[in-house]
């Protein structure tokens, strides 16, 4: 685990290295040509951190909820999934070695945000 992250971390510092070289000798290539103006063409726009097509999270609370709540119910229907009258141990090793919790979960979570955008998207409308 270590390696990977230890890769992550030296490909986003050669990453970062190589944009702002470019970015430098992009800017002095424009400065050059004589566009003074344009020269901050490639700084971040800091003030608006939303852009301009989308639209303010007017429920917050509410898609933060509705996703907990489908996520316990994730954890809920997993738990409820026991071994019934099976073997325990090799239902256990099972859950274990099985991606199956985590699809249940991930789809559990997929469907408070589809519900929230069910909401938001009829609450528009009216």
């Amino acid at each position: 685990m270590s390696e990977v992250l230890m890769a992550a971390v030296v490909f986003f510092a050669f990453y970062q290295i190589i944009k702002n070289f470019t970015d430098f000798l992009l800017r002095r290539k424009i400065i050059r040509a004589g566009h003074f103006d344009s020269a901050g063409i490639l700084e971040q726009k800091i003030a608006s951190p939303i852009a301009e097509n989308q639209e303010v999270n007017k429920y917050p609370s509410l898609k933060w909820g509705l996703v907990a709540f489908f996520a316990g119910l994730g954890f809920i229907l997993i738990h409820q999934m026991g071994p019934g009258l099976g073997n325990e141990d090799a239902y256990r090793n099972y859950m274990h070695q099985s991606l199956l919790p985590f699809g249940i979960e991930l789809v559990s979570i997929s469907m408070g945000f589809i519900v929230y955008f069910l909401i938001v998207n009829f609450s528009k409308k009216k």
